[in-house]
């Protein structure tokens, strides 16, 4: 996992969430509050999920293979979208159903110093761990609002460790909350209350996740700054005049698919086209270093004749043509959509 991937993040989340998962259990055991167990449940699975991002960022080196050409860059994407199903199902519903039950059935806590200690340790090893993630994302996230970086990076691991550490935090604060108010009133029912509102929470950061990940396993365009790079760079104003339509792809975090169809002059030959294609390839890579496979087809691109055809974008420089049988009137399938757009 290269060092956008947020390594140094991840394994600073794992280590506390362990040491942190270990002293609630035990708070919970001299206790009995269910608030402490929830979040000892809601850290082992943060843990288990530190570990399924470290694994599937090991899986992506992996070379390409003839079943993979493209390499397994979109390893990091199916574990981060596990992260989601894990946080929900251990995390959020364990933690409902122990809300739900500790509200039919209250008790009191006993030795109550143990979960408050507990919870103020814990927040201060979440806080160190939410300020690495901090640290770590403010080297990539640029003057985007943290609100756009979590939906437009393309690197999964940071926008997962920081929302996990935000929502542990805000557990911790619950839990503390329900302790509290159950200590104080001597009814274990806010103990319960507390348990609830941190199954609510841990749900909702689950389906954030699931829905930001299945956006990137579909598959995203680059982000618009690279798009405006890589139609500089194509574009030589000799041999390729301009770019008829464009497509691009993340194959993984750090690995971007482009595929172009590039117009040329009528009376270029075939090794001035070649030429300029493999020079174009080159400006390509050096200004977007990740656009690592790229596909570009030379046409002879006649303006009048393509706007007057079905689709301009299938028959850039041929005469117009009757509808086929996939045609139809307004049929855009090849129309060049807008490559800026993110799917999440």
């Amino acid at each position: 996992m290269s060092a956008s991937g947020g390594t140094k993040a991840i394994v600073a989340a794992l280590g506390a969430n362990l040491a942190i998962a270990v002293a609630k259990f035990v708070a919970f055991l001299f206790s009995g509050s269910s608030s402490m167990l929830a979040e000892s449940v809601h850290s082992l699975a943060d843990s288990g999920n530190q570990g399924l991002l470290l694994l599937g960022g090991k899986k992506a080196q992996r070379e390409a293979t003839p079943q993979h050409p493209f390499g397994y860059g979109r390893e990091r994407y199916i574990y981060a979208f596990l992260v989601s199903i894990v946080l929900f199902s251990v995390g959020g519903m364990f933690a409902v159903y122990e809300g739900y039950e500790k509200i039919k059935h209250p008790h009191e806590i006993e030795a109550w110093y143990w979960p408050v200690g507990v919870l103020v340790f814990a927040i201060i090893a979440e806080g160190f761990s939410f300020r690495t993630a901090i640290r770590e994302s403010n080297e990539t996230r640029g003057s985007l609002t943290w609100t756009q970086f979590v939906r437009r990076a393309k690197a999964p691991e940071l926008p997962v460790v920081l929302l996990e550490d935000f929502g542990a935090l805000i557990g911790l604060v619950l839990a503390l909350a329900g302790v509290g108010l159950a200590i104080g009133t001597g009814d274990g029912i806010w103990d319960g209350i507390g348990t609830l509102c941190i199954g609510i929470l841990l749900i909702a950061i689950a389906i954030v996740l699931a829905a930001e990940t299945k956006s990137l396993l579909l598959g995203e365009a680059a982000g618009t700054d690279e798009v405006e790079k890589i139609k500089t760079a194509v574009v030589d104003g000799h041999t390729v005049t301009g770019i008829i339509h464009m497509r691009t792809l993340h194959l993984g975090p750090e690995e971007l698919l482009v595929a172009a169809k590039i117009a040329v002059q009528h009376d270029d030959t075939a090794t001035e086209v070649a030429n300029a294609i493999n020079a174009a390839e080159s400006r390509i890579r050096e200004a977007v270093p990740i656009a690592r496979v790229i596909y570009l087809e030379p046409d002879i691109y006649n303006e009048a004749a393509a706007a007057a055809g079905i689709n301009p974008a299938k028959r850039p420089g041929g005469a117009p043509a009757e509808p086929t049988a996939g045609d139809t009137p307004g049929d855009a399938s090849d129309t060049p959509a807008d490559p800026t757009e993110s799917g999440h």
